[in-house]
């Protein structure tokens, strides 16, 4: 089977001086190219760490026989776009990720892609994009969650609605904010949690859109079993990047696609999951775009004949007591 990449060079008498001129070696041009497409960036915590992830793929694609391509698509956060005109880019910049994604992978033509990503509307995109492109080999990678703080006594409440109160993730922000609204707790430890709420980087530590969609990419089938929601700062993570990349050039080699691995029961099986895990319910905005890129229509009402026949099997923040993190302790998707 001829690679793609080797019938644009034919075509093409430009691309072999051209990538030769950004460093690359002539054995380098007869190997399977690989795109290396992320959302790093200095944007927010569930980006601002990919890079370490991009480069153990690139390692991993290189030490592997093949040549890797590094492409960036940077998100933005919504947590950040709260409170003012910034979150109308929300949905917007999703789209804008996909369109962009799309573009570098078919101008310059690779035979794989490994996608790395985080966060709400990233997550989505990337699988959108893999949607997109499904006629290439794809695997993605997540940055993982970040992790919880452990407060110390003075600072933990005693909160019927959560068993787990010592330990400090995000999303409690807005109950504080509003304990303090109500002058029931002073500013200075309002200003306390501000500080504390995210001491590492990765994906905000709660089922959230961006750990759901995480889940939902492993549950699609393309990501390595059970790398869905490691800690963002676990060594763990950085060797199941590299083995992403090992991993793409066996699916090139064997000529597996996307479209081969996602198919519409791998869509039912991701919904049951999301009612396993009482996922975000921005996914039923999600799911349905990046069935629609794989040619696959879904709707509401699957997620409501699926739903129906499902149970909840998780303690997770919001609706449960435990941060987003031990859900891979637990033996995360493969578990589930």
């Amino acid at each position: 089977m001829m690679l793609r990449s080797q019938k644009i060079r034919e075509l093409a008498p430009e691309m072999d001086p051209l990538r030769l001129g950004m460093g690359w070696k002539l054995d380098d041009l007869e190997k399977p190219q690989i795109l290396i497409e992320s959302t790093y960036g200095n944007s927010h915590p569930g980006s601002s760490h990919l890079n370490r992830f991009v480069e153990e793929a690139v390692r991993g694609v290189d030490e592997n026989g093949g040549k890797a391509a590094r492409y960036f698509a940077t998100d933005m956060c919504d947590g950040m776009g709260q409170g003012h005109d910034g979150i109308n880019y929300s949905l917007a910049h999703r789209d804008a990720i996909v369109n962009l994604v799309e573009v570098q992978a078919n101008a310059t033509t690779f035979d794989g892609g490994v996608f790395i990503a985080s966060c709400d509307k990233a997550m989505p995109a990337m699988l959108m994009s893999i949607g997109r492109l499904k006629e290439m080999s794809a695997i993605m990678v997540t940055g993982g969650v970040m992790e919880a703080f452990a407060l110390p006594p003075e600072y933990t409440e005693d909160d019927p609605g959560c068993a787990i109160n010592e330990l400090l993730t995000l999303e409690q922000i807005g109950k504080f904010s509003a304990q303090y609204e109500r002058s029931e707790i002073p500013a200075e430890q309002l200003t306390y949690y501000k500080q504390h709420a995210c001491p590492s980087c990765g994906a905000c530590s709660f089922m959230g859109t961006a750990s759901t969609m995480q889940v939902m990419a492993e549950s699609l089938g393309l990501m390595l079993p059970g790398t869905a929601l490691m800690p963002a700062t676990a060594p763990e993570l950085q060797k199941a990047a590299y083995e992403a990349g090992k991993q793409l050039l066996e699916l090139v080699k064997k000529g597996i696609t996307a479209a081969d691995i996602v198919t519409l029961k791998s869509f039912e099986n991701a919904i049951m999951v999301h009612a396993a895990i009482s996922g975000s319910t921005n996914a039923v905005m999600h799911i349905p775009a990046i069935a629609h890129e794989f040619g696959i229509e879904i709707d509401a009402d699957t997620f409501d004949r699926l739903h129906r026949g499902a149970h909840y099997l998780l303690n997770i923040r919001p609706a449960g007591d435990w941060p987003a993190q031990y859900f891979y302790y637990a033996g995360g998707v493969p578990r589930v």
